[in-house]
């Protein structure tokens, strides 16, 4: 099998869509940083949110006032979680938006999907805590 011999330009050309290639990949690394992160936020503030709902209610922990009850920090943490996603997808969007323009070729992937279900299941998770108190 004879090798094809790439001339200097064309080297160089598929140099430039690999690099391309690399930060859209790199972006999507970042945004299941982001996906990675949120979810434990918000699986931690939902388990803080329950875990004390369910020690209440079965009247093994007294009602202390305190200046953060433990729904109030779960809910925060869960809220944190859903804005930390979201923002994150609003930076992934741009991001990519600016290397399509400078590289049309390049693929979208699946990760901002993963990232819209969490951010619903995030949004889902605050209303839930938000409205059963």
């Amino acid at each position: 099998m004879a090798e094809i011999k790439k001339d200097a330009n064309e080297l160089a050309l598929d140099r430039t869509n690999l690099a391309y290639e690399r930060t859209a990949l790199a972006n999507d690394r970042t945004l299941m940083a982001w996906v990675r992160t949120s979810t434990s936020l918000t699986s931690f503030g939902f388990t803080i949110y329950k875990f004390f709902a369910e020690l209440r209610k079965s009247q093994a922990l007294e009602h202390v006032n305190t200046l953060l009850s433990s729904r109030d920090l779960g809910m925060i943490l869960i809220f944190f979680g859903f804005a930390g996603l979201f923002f994150g997808l609003l930076q992934y969007r741009a991001d990519m938006k600016r290397l399509k323009s400078s590289y049309p070729e390049l693929k979208y992937s699946f990760t901002p999907f993963l990232a819209l279900l969490m951010l619903l299941l995030a949004l889902l998770l605050f209303l839930a805590a938000l409205f059963r108190q």
